[in-house]
């Protein structure tokens, strides 16, 4: 069974891009030495889910930062794969994890945008939430999800403070529903 997280940085006030889908503003968040917990929730995953409005602002950073692990992007528009493991797919959350568990992967890391995330959330296929919370307020922007979903409640497994007055939150799906 496939494991989906949805790893993500996220203003206080809830937004994961400003308004015009631009993440310069976690630029402020850098610093040596402090990746937030990246490296190591990078090495525990073996496959990624993007939109495809992620996709190409990730192209836009230069260089592919994800290697050789496999990448699904959601699009329900023609966009290039650049690299070869990247499939661009039209296919929904369900069919996407099917399709990774056929690779025999077990944990994808929702990558984001906002309505790959409001899709897996609304089928209830995200498994954890590893959200860092950073203290600015955008006033605007990308929400954390895009389209309403079924009340879920979650379970607190880990939390704490990082650099720059960052905190960490780790939730997975509670038992109770």
């Amino acid at each position: 069974m496939i494991t989906v997280s949805y790893y993500v940085a996220c203003s206080l006030d809830g937004y994961i891009a400003a308004a015009d889908g631009s993440v310069d503003w976690l630029s402020d968040f850098h610093s040596e030495g402090e990746d937030f917990g990246y490296a190591e929730f990078f090495e525990s995953v073996d496959a990624m889910v993007m939109g495809s409005a992620t996709y190409e602002q990730v192209l836009g950073f230069g260089d592919w930062p994800y290697g050789e692990k496999p990448c699904w992007v959601m699009s329900q528009r023609p966009i290039q794969a650049v690299r070869p493991e990247i499939a661009i797919t039209g296919l929904g959350p369900a069919e996407i994890l099917a399709e990774i568990e056929d690779h025999h992967l077990t944990r994808a890391w929702l990558v984001g945008g906002a309505r790959a995330a409001g899709a897996f959330r609304a089928y209830g296929l995200i498994d954890e939430y590893l959200i860092t919370v950073l203290p600015i307020l955008l006033g605007d922007g990308v929400p954390l999800f895009v389209d309403e979903g079924p009340l879920l409640k979650l379970q607190l497994v880990k939390n704490g403070s990082v650099g720059k007055g960052a905190v960490t939150l780790h939730y997975c799906r509670s038992e109770d529903g």
